[in-house]
């Protein structure tokens, strides 16, 4: 043990019963785990650690810091939390609003640069090509598509004019029904005629 390190304190060792409890008061006690260490913090101040059984933790740790005033003092809990270990899942670290943003204009700087038009003429040239190759390609398939259309348009055609020309003869028939009324009426003019003779 080097000069630096500080040793345990063996009562706040031995007080293990005593932190689990603590730990009972914030979460199931299902969810504490088995003895995982402990981190000295000062001459009298202990760290005591135990695996993490919640699901979506792995690697995790239960912590509850122990501590005592004197040799003759009673052990006191200062904490209990649940801490990540060295092989846990944590969030990235948090960077600072200012650091972000100066991130993000350094970005948009780059891509103002005389560099990076020309990388994006290149990109849209490509982009352009890509679009040149596809209608190339719509207008091949359709010089090999058959319009299987075209003879239902030629066959309505054709009935459209099957009947105009029922429509004509009709007229014709009507035409022909009025010379004939005409004539009846020259025939009453002829005899109401005959009839004032006598």
């Amino acid at each position: 043990m080097s000069e630096t390190e500080i040793a345990p304190d063996p009562v706040l060792l031995a007080a293990r019963e005593q932190g689990r409890a603590a730990l009972a008061e914030i979460t199931d006690p299902s969810t504490i785990g088995a003895e995982a260490g402990y981190e000295v913090d000062e001459a009298h101040v202990l760290t005591l650690l135990f695996e993490c059984r919640l699901a979506g933790y792995p690697g995790w740790r239960w912590a509850a810091t122990l501590a005592r005033t004197s040799a003759d003092a009673p052990v006191t809990v200062l904490e209990v939390e649940l801490l990540p270990g060295p092989d846990s899942v944590v969030a990235p670290d948090w960077v600072p609003w200012s650091e972000r943003l100066a991130q993000y204009r350094e970005g948009h700087a780059k891509q103002a640069a005389p560099g990076a038009d020309d990388a994006e003429e290149l990109d849209d040239a490509d982009e352009l090509d890509d679009a040149d190759e596809l209608e190339s390609d719509f207008e091949d398939d359709l010089d090999g598509a058959e319009i299987d259309g075209d003879d239902e348009l030629d066959a309505d055609d054709d009935a459209d004019d099957d009947s105009d020309e029922d429509i004509d003869d009709d007229a014709d028939d009507t035409e022909l029904f009025d010379e004939d009324s005409d004539d009846v009426d020259d025939d009453e003019d002829s005899e109401d005629e005959d009839s004032e003779d006598e």
